[in-house]
C-alpha cells in the first residue's frame, strides 16, 4: 500500500495525516509516477489552511521529481523509466506514488539530481517568469526583492546577479542577510530593525526602483508601493503575511501612476511550449553554474507537519525537500 499525506479538513499543520492510499493505473493522458523527492512551497500551506481550496479529503502539494512507472495510451512526451519533475497540475504531490496528468511533466537533464529538481523547478520557473517576462530586467537596474533568503529569493538573487542587476533584499535576521549576500544580493535590509521603504530611497538616492518583487503580501504592500519610481511595477506574487487588503486604486495614481500585477506560474506555463521553454531556460542557467540548485534542508514526508511549522515560523532558508 502506498502512503500519502491527506487532509480531511483545513487548518494548521496538525491536519496533515500520513495515510494509506490506493494508486491505480493511469488514464489515457495520465502517468503513474514513483516519487523520490517532493518540493516544499508556501503554496502548500495555503492549500492546507484553505486560502487556496483543494478537494477534500485529498492531497496537497504541487512539486515533485521521480520516475515514470506507467503511461497512458495518449502520452507521448515521456515514457516508462524517464526521470521527470513537475511543478503544477492537481494538488497531491505529498505522496510516495501518484497518478496524475502527463501534461505538467518535464524531463530531467542528467546534470540535475531528483532532490535538486524538486527544490528547484517551481521556485526557479517562478523566478524565470518574474524577471524575464513579468518585468524583463535590464543590466544596470536596481530592484527590490522581499524574502531574499527564501527559496525563490536565493534563486532570484543569483540569477539577477548574473544579469548585472543590483538587488536590494529584505531579510529577517543577520544570518539570512549573510546568506542572501553570498547568493548575489547587493544590499540587505533587516525589516525587523529598519523601515525598508526609507532604506530603499536612501540606497537609490531618492529615486526608488522600477520594480518590486513582493511575496510577503499584507504587511509590505503599502511600503512596497512607496519604493517605486513613477510608472513603476508592483509584482505581488505571494501572501506569506496574509492576503493584501482591498486596494484603493487612486493610491496608485498618487504614488506615481503605478502598475500592479498578481501573476501566477500556472498562467505563464499553461501552454506546453511555454512550460518547456521556461524549464529549459532554468536548466540552462543552472548548467552554466550561474544559479546553483541546492537543498538547504530535508524532512521525511511523514513529518510534513514539522516541515510546515518550520516554514511558517521562518525557521528555514532556501529550498526544502520532503523525502518519501
Amino acid at each position: 500500500m502506498t502512503k500519502a499525506i491527506i487532509i480531511e479538513k483545513t487548518g494548521g499543520p496538525e491536519v496533515l495525516q500520513w495515510n494509506d492510499v490506493q494508486v491505480g493505473e493511469p488514464g489515457e493522458e495520465q502517468v503513474r509516477i514513483r516519487q523520490t523527492a517532493i518540493g516544499l512551497n508556501y503554496i502548500d500551506t495555503y492549500q492546507r489552511s484553505g486560502l487556496y481550496p483543494v478537494p477534500m479529503p485529498g492531497g496537497i502539494g504541487q512539486e515533485a521529481a521521480g520516475v515514470i512507472e506507467a503511461v497512458g495510451s495518449r502520452v507521448s512526451h515521456v515514457k516508462v523509466g524517464d526521470r521527470v519533475v513537475y511543478a503544477g497540475g492537481p494538488a497531491g504531490s505529498y505522496a510516495e506514488k501518484r497518478v496524475m496528468p502527463a501534461a505538467p511533466l518535464v524531463k530531467l537533464p542528467d546534470n540535475v539530481s531528483d532532490q535538486q529538481a524538486a527544490a528547484l523547478l517551481l521556485k526557479g520557473m517562478t523566478v524565470q517568469f518574474l524577471i524575464r517576462r513579468t518585468y524583463k530586467v535590464k543590466a544596470g537596474e536596481t530592484v527590490l526583492l522581499h524574502a531574499a533568503a527564501g527559496g525563490v529569493g536565493l534563486i532570484a538573487c543569483q540569477w539577477l546577479r548574473a544579469l548585472g542587476v543590483t538587488v536590494i533584499g529584505t531579510v529577517s535576521s543577520e544570518e539570512k542577510a549573510a546568506l542572501a549576500k553570498e547568493n548575489g544580493c547587493t544590499h540587505t535590509i533587516l525589516y525587523t530593525k529598519e523601515k525598508f521603504a526609507d532604506r530603499v530611497r536612501e540606497l537609490t538616492d531618492g529615486a526608488g526602483v522600477p520594480v518590486v518583487y513582493d511575496s510577503v503580501g499584507k504587511v509590505t504592500w503599502d511600503d512596497s508601493l512607496s519604493c517605486l519610481q513613477p510608472l513603476g511595477l508592483m509584482v505581488s506574487f505571494g501572501n506569506t503575511s496574509g492576503p493584501v487588503a482591498p486596494v484603493n486604486i487612486g493610491q496608485l495614481a498618487e504614488k506615481g501612476s503605478l502598475f500592479v500585477t498578481r501573476p501566477r506560474l500556472a498562467t505563464y506555463t499553461a501552454k506546453p511550449d511555454d512550460l518547456q521553454a521556461t524549464a529549459s531556460d532554468l536548466f540552462d542557467v543552472v548548467a552554466s553554474g550561474k544559479v546553483k540548485a541546492e537543498v538547504a534542508q530535508t524532512f521525511a514526508l511523514k513529518d510534513a507537519a514539522e516541515a510546515h511549522r518550520a516554514l511558517e515560523g521562518s525557521k528555514t532558508v532556501g529550498s526544502t525537500v520532503l523525502i518519501p
